[in-house]
């Protein structure tokens, strides 16, 4: 094998990219960079009418993307959605398990609704949606990278609410290390990135609740998204093709140990 000098491009063209949560925050980040770095990237979420706006501003941009209505806790929507990806912009051969929601409740106040929406979101979706794009990538004998997102939840845990968010973005963790290994034959890479607290729609929620949690971080400050753009794409790039299983940890120095 040869490789270039260095070996770190970025260059994505020819690749079709899911990504979930695409309407607002990290997720619209993820498909914005993907796109610019040449892949035609479907966009998936329930409010549509912000994913349209979304491909509006990467088709601006110069790159490529379609919007596709998802709700992640909809079993059949989840085992559809794909396919239905394939058929409109070809195989998929990258996913960035993105959608995700707090509880912000203490385990004993949570109810049993609640409890099934947060796991259905953040763990069932996740696992279900890498097996169908891993079952299309092995049955053509294609390489594909899954990028799952956890969280520094998954490491610590402050006792004031969220132990169920907390638990989920473990089992995304152990859910990352499993496949990685069961599809590493398939040269299938599976990786995840645990964001600190970083701006978005589920971090302005915790500010208002908690207020400005920023004083108490050594840098007194909130992460943008944009801060995560070189870690997704090198997990996504032919520039990690040796690594799978592995957690990037962005937290800013936050002190989440």
């Amino acid at each position: 094998m040869t490789f270039p000098l260095p070996n770190a491009s970025h260059d994505l063209s020819g690749q079709v990219a899911l990504v979930t949560g695409a309407s607002a925050g990290l997720g619209q980040r993820f498909a914005r960079v993907l796109a610019a770095a040449g892949a035609h990237v479907a966009v998936t979420a329930r409010r549509v009418d912000r994913l349209e706006a979304l491909v509006a501003e990467i088709a601006a941009a110069g790159g490529t993307a379609k919007a596709f209505a998802l709700d992640v806790t909809d079993a059949d929507q989840l085992t559809s959605i794909v396919g239905t990806v394939e058929a409109a912009m070809g195989p998929v051969s990258i996913l960035v398990n993105n959608a995700g929601i707090p509880d912000a409740q203490r385990a004993t106040k949570m109810s049993v609704e609640l409890i099934d929406r947060v796991l259905d979101t953040n763990v069932r979706a996740p696992f279900i949606l890498a097996c169908e794009v891993a079952r299309r990538l092995i049955a053509s004998a294609k390489p594909g990278r899954i990028v799952n997102i956890a969280s520094m939840a998954a490491y610590g845990y402050n006792g004031n609410g969220a132990a169920l968010y907390s638990t989920t973005k473990g089992a995304v963790v152990r859910m990352t290390e499993a496949l990685s290994v069961e599809w590493a034959k398939n040269h299938i890479n599976v990786n995840a990135i645990a964001p600190g607290a970083f701006a978005s729609e589920m971090m302005d929620g915790m500010l208002e609740r908690m207020g400005d949690i920023s004083q108490y971080f050594p840098r007194k400050r909130i992460g943008a998204a944009e801060q995560m753009d070189s870690t997704l794409l090198f997990l996504v790039s032919p520039a990690s093709e040796c690594v799978t299983g592995t957690v990037v940890k962005i937290d800013d120095g936050q002190g989440h140990k």
